[in-house]
């Protein structure tokens, strides 16, 4: 609702429950230079960022990927807000 504060996590229908990552990301060595990939894909969550940033919705994305889906993309976006949690606290 307008002017309601989000800092509770809350979304419409309910709270959003954090996802566990490691059932949908994984890093390989020797697959995309080790870097974070979606789990049986060769897919980075870095490309699916990406993808957002270029301003793609989530659907864009979902076709483009075919072995993806809204909560890869979700998960992708949670990665990336952990990551940048660690950061400003180290």
């Amino acid at each position: 609702m307008p002017g309601e504060s989000r800092g509770d996590r809350s979304a419409v229908g309910g709270t959003v429950e954090p996802m566990d990552l490691t059932t949908v990301i994984e890093t390989r060595p020797g697959v995309r230079s080790g870097k974070p990939c979606f789990i049986g894909t060769r897919i980075a969550v870095y490309d699916v960022l990406e993808c957002l940033a270029s301003g793609m919705t989530t659907e864009e994305i979902v076709a483009d990927f075919l072995e993806l889906t809204s909560e890869h993309v979700r998960a992708a976006i949670e990665f990336a807000a952990l990551r940048e949690r660690r950061l400003a606290t180290a």
